[in-house]
């Protein structure tokens, strides 16, 4: 048999030498044996003329064929033999000579490389001397992509190593990592800067914690200065707010960000225009612009955009607006490729548990009769408050119209179209805006494409002004403009190695840092970036961690531990913050805030000794951020870290990947014949469960979770509304996606 190199040369096929990088592929890794692999893989090389590629492709793709239940850790030896493959390509195009023991080139030698091509941003040779790029480069650990899975390292190669424009791989996983850490690093000071991009990189070479896919993706890149990764805009009732909003829209979409839009401040079918009656066609219609922009404006020609679009319940439109994405009726009030969420106050959900009525306005005409904009209010304590006593001041209004109908139907369409579609999303707003640390400063409307993202909104504004020379000047009123910056912890990892203390201050100071490294193309979003420095903290692997502790799902054991483990995140999350702003300063609109009164740890009745004292600290000093902890998908991240999503189950044990000619095997993470038992499915757990944590979580979160409800197809009505019901009564601010095997579900690229 003849084997041909990359370069052509010709060889003798050297039976024994494959043998040898068989067994070096599986050195260290339990519970598989290389001559079993080696058996397979010489089976299935044909005689006569081979290419090395193909050898390679044979060895990780027999790998994948041998995963199973109780022999998961074949995915390790497919990603190491598929790491082999990368490290040639890479060393051929980087021209260098990849040894086993030494599969990196010069780091150094890359960046130039890259920065002459114009693939890496010129200002890392201006930042980093050459002896600093050396010192970096000496430090990376090769051995550290042996902690992939195969489709971890696949996602990671495919979706965000740095390629030159002919598509050719030049940057390897562990470079990816410190790129990312050098970029959050730039504007540290010089005599500390490589200190903090060393940690950064412990951190991140570990997968102790993954950055967002913007950040990600973006990081280091000269074409990529947009590291956030979801974006919310609030929508004046002007033709000329509606129209800046999906230019603003667009222009966030095609750099991969994922938006939000709250549209109910715009007035509904059937108001007046400018005093004519029954002129205006209501919110359908501009849903229907956005639309056509989601689809329109590509993410860089790899996937359409994504924008959430949400409304209150009590909006005139509303029963429209729940049909949006359905497949029958009129398709001139449809939108399918928009992500509808609904904005529901208490006195709805009592509406709905009463079976009592429940009256629909025109948010215009209220503005208009009343003198208040009623989405401006919500209810202070839980049964009283100022939006109640709006509300009731609307249906007393004789001369308000109104369309009258019991909140049962309301919901019913809601959960119709939930089983049909997945979606609408849920926003109990009361809870939310109660437990808002900046309500001094704003008012929170809605959240972003995930749901996990609650920050102060408020329409931007615009005038036009001639000035005496004939030019026109257009000045904007920035409103609210809400940016989220993500990262998530890999609980899997982290807290059994013990490593929290160390991991979450590098960890806020990387997000603190993405807003002032950003370069967003909407001014307003740049604008309320910096005023509150939101950053959102989250997780993901806890059913993993779960699994690895032998904690049940299903249990009060899981409750108990989601409310010790959050709370101590909280609390090293809050102090590293406190620590940033301590070195650079709190949030310009920190004075007011609950993080200055106290008033946020006494909500939550933080009252040991050491919550006490960081509670001091903040009122002395303050903290860097606003916002900072949500709970993102972590789809594609928790992928590359070899974990499992979010907060979420897991779907199957073992769940594959269609390719056009086979399937790639993920199995659960460390799933073995110990950790199987713990490892219940999604659609087989009780779903009360997973609202459980969820109500233990939220009290430590400032912003909110990304939580699905997984359902059986067939599930009865009341149970169904049963689990909204106790959603809403412990507490937890969203509810994302209902999943059921019978929905398919976009999830957005740019949380996870």
């Amino acid at each position: 048999m003849i084997v041909y190199k990359p370069d052509n040369r010709a060889l003798q096929f050297d039976k024994e030498r494959l043998l040898r990088s068989i067994d070096r592929l599986t050195t260290g890794i339990a519970g598989v044996k290389s001559d079993v692999l080696g058996k397979y893989v010489l089976a299935k090389l044909a005689e006569g003329e081979l290419h090395a590629e193909a050898i390679t492709r044979t060895i990780y793709m027999t790998a994948l064929e041998l995963v199973s239940k109780e022999e998961a850790n074949w995915t390790y030896v497919a990603a190491r033999a598929y790491l082999n493959g990368l490290y040639k390509q890479a060393a051929r195009n980087r021209g260098y000579k990849a040894y086993p023991d030494r599969p990196y080139g010069s780091f150094s030698r890359l960046v130039a490389q890259l920065v002459e091509q114009g693939i890496y941003q010129e200002q890392l040779l201006t930042t980093y001397s050459s002896r600093e790029l050396e010192e970096l480069g000496d430090m990376i650990d090769h051995e550290r992509d042996h902690l992939f899975t195969y489709i971890g390292v696949v996602t990671l190669t495919e979706r965000y190593l740095a390629c030159d424009f002919a598509g050719r791989i030049y940057e390897l996983p562990q470079e990816r990592f410190l790129m990312i850490a050098m970029q959050l690093m730039m504007q540290e000071q010089p005599e500390k800067r490589l200190a903090l991009v060393k940690e950064a990189y412990w951190a991140l070479s570990n997968h102790y914690m993954t950055v967002a896919t913007p950040t990600m993706a973006n990081a280091g890149k000269a074409r990529g200065g947009q590291l956030s990764s979801c974006f919310i805009d609030t929508v004046d009732d002007s033709l000329q707010g509606i129209y800046d909003s999906n230019t603003d829209a667009a222009r966030l979409s095609k750099m991969g960000g994922g938006i939000g839009v709250y549209m109910g401040k715009v007035r509904a079918r059937g108001s007046s225009i400018r005093g004519y009656e029954n002129k205006s066609s209501g919110v359908i219609p501009w849903i229907r612009q956005l639309n056509n922009t989601a689809v329109s404006v590509d993410q860089l020609g790899t996937r359409k955009g994504s924008i959430a679009v949400y409304l209150d319940v009590w909006h005139k439109d509303i029963l429209a607006f729940l049909d949006i994405k359905l497949n029958n009726g009129d398709e001139r009030m449809r939108a399918h490729d928009i992500f509808p969420g609904v904005c529901i106050p208490d006195l709805f959900m009592e509406a709905v548990e009463q079976r009592a009525e429940f009256h629909l306005f025109d948010p215009h005409e209220v503005r208009q009769v009343m003198g208040f904009s009623l989405e401006d209010y919500y209810d202070e304590e839980p049964g009283q408050g100022s939006f109640r006593e709006r509300y009731e001041a609307c249906v007393r209004h004789a001369k308000l119209s109104r369309i009258t109908v019991p909140a049962i139907e309301i919901m019913k369409r809601v959960m119709i179209s939930q089983l049909e579609t997945g979606t609408p999303f849920m926003f109990y707003r009361d809870t939310v805006n109660r437990a808002n640390p900046n309500k001094h400063a704003g008012m929170i409307y809605a959240s972003n494409l995930c749901t996990e993202i609650m920050q102060n909104m408020s329409a931007t504004t615009v005038v036009e002004e001639t000035m005496e020379d004939g030019e026109i000047v257009i000045r904007k009123k920035p409103g609210d403009f809400v940016v989220c910056n993500l990262s998530s912890v890999h609980l899997g990892r982290a807290v059994p190695d013990g490593v929290l203390e160390r991991l979450i201050p590098i960890q806020v100071r990387m997000l603190d840092n993405v807003i002032d490294n950003n370069k967003i193309d909407v001014l307003q979003a740049q604008h309320t970036n910096r005023r509150y420095r939101a950053v959102g903290l989250g997780t993901f692997g806890w059913h993993h961690l779960l699994a690895k502790k032998r904690i049940s799902w299903e249990s009060e054991a899981a409750v108990q531990f989601a409310d010790e483990l959050y709370e101590r995140i909280a609390y090293l999350t809050i102090q590293a913050s406190c620590e940033l702003a301590q070195e650079k300063g709190a949030y310009p609109l920190i004075h007011g805030s609950e993080w200055e009164s106290g008033t946020y740890f006494t909500r939550r009745e933080y009252e040991s000794a050491a919550w006490q004292e960081l509670a001091a600290r903040v009122a002395q000093h303050g903290v860097r951020n606003g916002y900072m902890m949500a709970v993102a998908p972590t789809g594609s991240t928790s992928i590359i870290a070899g974990s499992t999503a979010s907060i979420d189950p897991v779907y199957e044990l073992i769940s594959y990947e269609e390719k056009t000619t086979y399937k790639i095997a993920n199995p659960a993470p460390d799933l073995s014949p110990e950790t199987i038992w713990y490892y219940k499915t999604a659609f087989h757990l009780d779903p009360h469960a997973g609202i459980q944590q969820a109500a233990a979580r939220q009290r430590h979160i400032d912003q909110g979770q990304s939580v699905n409800l997984y359902v059986r197809p067939d599930i009865h009505a009341r149970d169904f509304l049963g689990l909204h019901l106790a959603v809403w009564k412990q507490g937890v601010k969203t509810t994302y996606y209902v999943r059921s095997r019978a929905v398919e579900i976009d999830v957005c690229e740019a949380c996870v």
